[in-house]
């Protein structure tokens, strides 16, 4: 009787560790979809931050906008950090500081891929 009472004991053992092995490799997955979706920029959110944001006050419409400088420039000036300086240069009257650094992210990777020799043709 000793012998299964401790037998059952391990497998209860077991079955505890595999559970908390189970919860936590399903957090680490989750916490990590989580990391990796925001960390992403994404031109087409881009647009839409250009959109709603800037292209009131700057008057030109995305792809005129993304058009002022190459790929190469504007990929040089996001590296630099200077998106928002570029962006109050090109848009007199756009408020920058109301811009958070997701959203420089997205509009970063919006002139990149709509720059003057991209080729590319945004709807905005």
């Amino acid at each position: 009787m000793f012998y299964t009472a401790n037998v059952k004991t391990k497998q209860t053992q077991k079955r505890k560790n595999m559970t908390k092995f189970t919860k936590l490799a399903l957090a680490a997955l989750l916490g990590l979809a989580v990391v990796t979706t925001t960390a992403s920029a994404d031109a087409a959110k881009g647009q839409k931050i250009y959109s709603k944001k800037l292209k009131k006050a700057c008057g030109i419409n995305g792809g005129d906008f993304a058009k002022k400088h190459t790929q190469d420039e504007w990929e040089k000036i996001n590296e630099d950090g200077k998106l928002k300086d570029e962006i109050k240069s090109i848009c007199t009257e756009a408020d920058v500081d109301k811009l958070k650094d997701k959203h420089l992210k997205n509009l970063g990777d919006f002139v990149v891929e709509f720059a003057s020799d991209s080729g590319n043709v945004p709807s905005c």
